[in-house]
């Protein structure tokens, strides 16, 4: 199963074992986030609805980005400005992508609710 998540501005395409770099997130290594804008979920060429769809990941790591060199120059007029920039940005491994647990719950309840009272108790609350 695969899945597109939105974080950090971009769009990633994921499936469970995938390990992305996104734009920094706030948590140790070692603990677990959902990303809970899933965009698009699927398996093969079929599709899944998305509602209440949640992917949870493990943050493997905090890193930095490759440094990018910023240099400015006007000619001729003794003008040079050299930078440089390092962009924060977070490791994650993607552990699974299903529905979430609260969204798991709900239908859990609901389920064992409706059995036990039968047809006459819903038509009853109607």
């Amino acid at each position: 199963m695969f899945a597109i998540v939105r974080t950090g501005g971009k769009q990633y395409r994921v499936a469970a074992g995938d390990k992305i770099v996104v734009e920094k997130i706030d948590g140790d290594a070692g603990s677990s986030i959902t990303l809970g804008d899933v965009l698009l979920a699927g398996e093969g060429s079929e599709l899944k609805s998305t509602a209440g769809l949640t992917v949870a990941a493990e943050i493997i790591a905090q890193a930095k980005a490759d440094k990018v060199i910023v240099f400015k120059k006007r000619r001729r007029q003794n003008y040079r400005r050299k930078n440089g920039h390092r962009q924060q940005h977070t490791i994650l491994k993607i552990v699974s992508i299903g529905s979430s647990e609260k969204g798991a719950e709900k239908k859990a309840k609901t389920t064992k609710t409706a059995k036990p009272e039968g047809d006459a108790a819903p038509a009853a609350q109607a």
